[in-house]
């Protein structure tokens, strides 16, 4: 870690005169605005296609007037942003999509299309540009998607002023969102009246935020807020529960048919309460008790507040779609089919196919002489953990079941705790097993990741994406987190 802070550090006492270069190359292309740009992405498995929306001006650039192309070759898409007359790459960012999880759904390979509305941030662009995006094929090359030009000072951009009814509400600021990581937390099920505890919430956030490194060390690196517009109703929809909510974007439980996988597909309600914030990351926090949530990489994360694994689900998710880190778990049911194609190494910073055993992706952050692959109690875990997730899920549709049939709220509840507890028993049991190994802290490659039993290798024995629990990341996942930190984080 203190390597990692040395060089993040460094960046920041970079000569002045190269802060200024960069400033006033960016005010060459840009104006310090931003420019949406809403759009339909659909398709099914093996067909795909954009087509334009509508574009706006909207609020000051939040990110970075230096960093402005992607360094980093992560998610499955790339936003690209040419200058019209030049040909010159002016920006690109990369990041997923919740069309790029449904393309890999059993609805998808039937060949049932589907569209999702998206938006795509870049700074606002002073003259005419060619706005393309790309898509990764099966072998993770990039592939032309889709390419318009986009003329800045036309009347068709939208120049309308935010809606009115949002509240923000300042959770930390730490200085100039141009040189800040900038999170905009958005209140998802909060009623009117609920105000109080959202506010208590977003702090409850903020000091869990901030206790986890690497933002503990870096906290000086952000600006949070929280934005609040107020639901007709407390909580989010629970379609497989027959409960349905009417909220402010339209958060919902069992996506892609996952009961614990809570997204949105209103991204245009979304988008417009975002708007009255500067903003890098999108969080949104659902005022609901059950376990569930969801996390895209620069997309947004989503999380419930009340539950007990509350501290975990919104550290992992933003784990995801922050710095674009995969699930490390495997044994437990997800919606995806063959998320990481065999024989090819991912991009995400955490996971390996160990191609190349000896060239190691974190290799520098591997422990010295450790064995790769390194051996560990495989056999043993996936014994005691597919044990749980079979009871999980009985009790789970045991619950469906008894909501969607009315049943009394007291026998409910019962089944709740119920399941409340098993959870808790299993995450000790988990520490406890993984705690008592040899290789409890040490970076090799241990097989069992990506959703894939085989064939797929993560960082360490244990850690805050492998397993729920108050726990660090691993050393690996920490230094992908401040690598995008430090994108964000100059002038």
């Amino acid at each position: 870690m203190r390597t990692i802070l040395i060089v993040f550090l460094f960046s920041f006492l970079a000569p002045a005169r190269l802060a200024a270069q960069s400033a006033a190359g960016f005010d060459a292309l840009f104006v310090d605005k931003t420019m949406r740009v809403d759009y339909h992405h659909g398709g099914d498995a093996k067909t795909e296609f954009i087509t334009l929306d509508r574009v706006f001006e909207q609020g000051i650039w939040a990110g970075s007037r230096r960093n402005l192309i992607d360094p980093f070759n992560l998610g499955r898409y790339l936003v690209k942003v040419y200058d019209a007359k030049t040909g010159r790459l002016i920006f690109s960012k990369g990041f997923d999509a919740y069309f790029g999880d449904y393309k890999t759904s059993d609805d998808a390979l039937k060949g049932i299309q589907k569209t999702y509305h998206e938006s795509a941030l870049i700074p606002f662009p002073r003259n005419k540009i060619k706005l393309t995006f790309e898509a990764r094929k099966r072998d993770y090359s990039w592939e032309p998607l889709f390419s318009q030009e986009i003329e800045p000072a036309a009347v068709t951009v939208s120049r309308e002023p935010s809606a009115r009814g949002v509240k923000v509400i300042d959770v930390l600021m730490s200085g100039d969102p141009h040189a800040k990581v900038d999170i905009a937390v958005i209140a998802e099920g909060y009623a009117a009246c609920e105000e109080e505890k959202l506010r208590g919430d977003l702090k409850r956030f903020a000091d869990a935020f901030f206790k986890q490194e690497p933002y503990q060390t870096l906290k000086s690196s952000f600006n949070v807020r929280g934005v609040f517009k107020p639901s007709e109703e407390s909580g989010c929809d629970e379609p497989s529960y027959g409960i349905w909510k009417n909220t402010a974007v339209g958060a919902s439980f069992d996506s892609l048919g996952s009961e614990r996988y809570m997204l949105t597909e209103d991204n245009k309600s979304l988008r417009d309460i975002a708007a009255h914030v500067p903003y890098d990351a999108l969080m949104i926090m659902v005022n609901h008790k059950r376990y569930g949530g969801g996390g895209i990489y620069n997309l947004y994360c989503t999380f419930t507040s009340d539950n007990q694994w509350f501290e975990y689900l919104f550290l992992h998710e933003f784990g995801h779609s922050f710095a674009g880190l995969g699930d490390e778990y495997y044994t437990s049911a997800v919606a995806y089919n063959e998320f990481y194609p065999p024989g090819l190494e991912p991009p995400d910073p955490n996971i390996t196919s160990l191609l190349d055993p000896k060239n190691l992706k974190w290799k520098r952050l591997a422990t010295p002489g450790i064995g790769i692959p390194t051996p560990w109690e495989k056999n043993a875990f996936e014994s005691m953990d597919n044990a749980y997730q079979k009871v999980r899920n009985e009790i789970n549709q045991k619950i469906a079941k008894m909501k969607r049939e009315a049943a009394p709220a007291a026998e409910v509840a019962k089944a709740e705790a119920e399941s409340e507890r098993l959870s808790a028993e299993n995450a000790r049991q988990t520490d406890e097993f993984l705690r008592q190994s040899q290789l409890a802290g040490k970076v090799g490659a241990f097989e069992g990741a990506g959703y894939a039993a085989k064939g797929l290798y993560r960082p360490a024995l244990d850690c805050l994406m492998f397993t729920r629990g108050t726990k660090p990341l691993c050393k690996v996942c920490e230094a992908a987190v401040a690598r995008v930190i430090k994108q964000y984080s100059l002038l």
